[in-house]
């Protein structure tokens, strides 16, 4: 039985999440949305507050997973971002976009690739 997008991008944020913690970051959100807008992860490294976007693919015959984030997709993120902290009352935080492109064929291991600050 095929898993649903849904459960293949749960899949692929779980996998983030995981390499985020192991990194000693702390995962303050998952799958924040404001409107039509999303963000994937919302975590901190201790520095920054760092939005998340994470895209996860079985093969790379149609590129390569941080190949599909569009510009809207990215001004959907901020928009995200900017209500987060803007609940939160941390509007003034210094924040950061990154990426979080994941490969997995199968069972085989992820291969992961962390783009700090991947855009503004």
């Amino acid at each position: 039985m095929s898993r649903t997008t849904k459960e293949i991008g749960d899949h692929g944020e779980d996998i983030a999440a995981a390499y985020l913690e192991s990194k000693d970051w702390l995962i303050f959100d998952r799958n924040y949305a404001f409107e039509k807008a999303e963000v994937d992860i919302v975590a901190t490294d201790r520095n920054y507050i760092i939005f998340v976007e994470v895209k996860f693919r079985s093969d790379t015959h149609f590129g390569q997973p941080e190949d599909y984030i569009t510009p809207k997709k990215e001004a959907n993120i901020r928009k995200a971002a900017e209500a987060w902290l803007y609940e939160r009352k941390m509007e003034t935080a210094i924040a950061r976009f990154d990426v979080i492109s994941i490969v997995q064929k199968g069972n085989d291991a992820p291969q992961i690739t962390h783009f700090k600050d991947a855009f503004r």
